[in-house]
């Protein structure tokens, strides 16, 4: 039996985060897959000796350096792509990369979307998007854009998933969402980190720590305005540099510590060493608090959605709720009475390892792309 083209599929590739956490993993698991994405302009060892396609949006004066304005225009770029000499199609997607094959692949060849969630911006967190963009002085004239073609691109969205032979979904709560927006069946498969060889439980400093792409639905203000608050000492790191991510540094009290691009090994060091990490948005699943839990640092995050499925209430971390400063602070008081075993919440997370991700992934498609 020949080994099987593989295409791997992606919404872009800017910054390194979680989705693109589990694109390595994926080109780990099927070393001789392409990549296919709609802009590129992220340099990652994960790129390296691989065939790169990218869609005419990398050759767009001003939309392909602002790959947020162009949701527009993502469906057509990825269904313009010719993969009918594939066998397998893999769309790692929380946007539009389930629009890839669409029309162009070839009649055996099957559709295997990793779904992060539907695409938030026209279903669950519409509203929020529409409210709190990041175009500054575009702003008023994306809203317009917006409302004026949501149905449109609800349709493209729901038809894209039509055409996807099987979604894997990343969380019991994006499995609903599935139901929910495209109504389609899927299977959950979570994805998964690293977990270090040699337990890293040590000495704990003097603050916490969150980290994440400064957009605004990852809830970076909450966290601000609770420190601002409470006077706690907190350390938050971002690779993004929007509008709110400066707006948010230029209010932020002395307290508060911004870090801007740090190194993996720094970003290990500093999560190590914080009291605990802080997860305040409404996630379909989150990494983070994984990759935090596997160096036996607890989780305080937003008891709400993906959360509830990684950590464990009063073991591996706590939750407040509603998602407000005020609760946030309440919770802190609660946690720095309680008593955190580092090596129990370090085994709570070998079960998201990415070791069992990637056989879960393998042995799916292996069953499915018969």
């Amino acid at each position: 039996m020949k080994t099987p083209h593989i295409a791997i599929i992606c919404d872009w590739l800017i910054d390194f985060g979680g989705a693109e956490l589990v694109i390595s993993h994926l080109l780990e698991t099927f070393p001789d897959a392409d990549i296919y994405t709609s802009v590129c302009y992220m340099d990652h060892p994960m790129l390296e000796g691989r065939n790169i396609y990218t869609s005419w949006l990398q050759r767009v004066p001003f939309f392909n350096r602002r790959h947020k304005l162009a949701g527009v225009l993502r469906p057509w770029a990825f269904r313009s792509f010719d993969l009918s000499g594939y066998d397998i199609i893999i769309s790692s997607s929380s946007a539009e990369a389930k629009n890839a094959g669409y029309s162009k692949r070839g009649k055996d060849t099957k559709h295997f979307c990793y779904c992060h969630t539907p695409t938030r911006y026209y279903w669950s967190h519409y509203e929020e998007y529409r409210n709190m963009m990041e175009f500054g002085f575009f702003n008023a004239l994306a809203r317009l854009v917006l409302d004026r073609l949501i149905g449109w691109l609800r349709k493209l969205d729901y038809e894209a998933a039509q055409r996807v032979d099987f979604f894997i979904a990343n969380s019991k709560n994006t499995q609903e969402r599935i139901v929910k927006y495209y109504n389609r069946e899927s299977e959950v498969i979570y994805p998964g980190v690293n977990i270090p060889v040699i337990p890293t439980a040590g000495e704990k400093g003097d603050y916490y720590i969150g980290i994440g792409r400064c957009i605004p639905y990852k809830r970076f203000d909450l966290l601000v305005d609770a420190f601002n608050t409470n006077g706690r000492r907190l350390v938050l790191c971002t690779a993004t540099d929007t509008h709110l991510f400066r707006e948010l540094r230029s209010k932020s009290n002395s307290n508060i510590e911004w870090k801007y691009r740090v190194s993996n090994d720094e970003k290990d060091e500093l999560m190590k060493g914080a009291k605990a990490f802080l997860f305040p948005p409404l996630e379909d699943f989150g990494l983070v608090p994984i990759e935090a839990m596997a160096i036996g640092t607890p989780v305080i995050a937003y008891g709400k959605g993906g959360a509830l499925e990684t950590v464990v209430d009063g073991v591996t971390g706590v939750f407040f709720s509603p998602q407000t400063p005020e609760a946030l602070n309440q919770t802190i008081k609660q946690f720095e009475k309680m008593e955190w075993n580092s090596e129990k919440i370090r085994e709570h997370a070998e079960k998201f390892s990415k070791k069992i991700f990637q056989e879960g992934i393998q042995e799916f498609i292996k069953n499915h792309a018969k």
